[in-house]
């Protein structure tokens, strides 16, 4: 059965956090506009191995921290300045994702599986997000940190996140929604970012 959550857990919660438009969904739908599904899907699977990397560092985090529950006022204070850094970079720093995304290049398009990797390493999101994650529902029993769970889950935030992309490589065209795409997202994950930022010093503030 643990095998069966973890599973379902990967799927959903990687499923459900790439899907809102952002600058990895807009890259992958414009390269399949521009080059094909193929190239698309090809950096949708640069991404996923970036994201299950990334997924299987957090949940190595989060079950050292659920076996030390001293360090978590800790990592309180690093989360903190992690969150209040994301949010000046996606409000203040990051690209417009409603501007159309240029090429960059004859020699990118040979590449598209890397830069996928790429792509995906600069967004570090799904560390802190998969933490919550597993912390969060190991605490109602219903996520294992133990072998082969945890490469269950691993694997499935992988397939998850491709399942997402690829509904952007299949269907989404950035030049027929422009006109309807007036949000910035990045605002949207900055607005986020610093919500949690204000929840984590609120209990920082109260331990003190």
């Amino acid at each position: 059965m643990a095998i069966f959550y973890n599973l379902l857990i990967g799927l959903l919660g990687s499923f459900i956090g790439v899907l809102p438009p952002g600058l990895i969904n807009m890259y992958a739908a414009k390269i399949s506009m521009k080059e094909g599904r193929k190239k698309g899907f090809l950096f949708s699977i640069g991404v996923c191995i970036t994201v299950m990397l990334q997924t299987y560092i957090a949940l190595i985090f989060a079950r050292y921290i659920g076996k030390h529950p001293e360090i978590v006022s800790m990592l309180q204070k690093v989360a903190l300045g992690i969150f209040i850094s994301l949010t000046i970079y996606f409000i203040f720093i990051a690209k417009d994702t409603r501007r159309e995304l240029r090429d960059r290049g004859e020699h990118s398009k040979k590449n598209r599986f890397f830069l996928g990797v790429f792509i995906a390493m600069l967004n570090l999101l799904p560390i802190p997000y998969w933490m919550y994650l597993g912390i969060t529902f190991s605490a109602f029993g219903a996520f294992s940190f133990s072998q082969p769970e945890l490469w269950i889950a691993v694997l499935a935030s992988g397939l998850g996140t491709f399942a997402s992309l690829a509904l952007y490589v299949q269907f989404f065209r950035p030049k027929e929604q422009s006109r309807k795409l007036k949000l910035n997202m990045n605002y949207v994950i900055g607005i986020v970012t610093a919500i949690i930022s204000v929840i984590t010093l609120f209990k920082i503030l109260r331990e003190i």
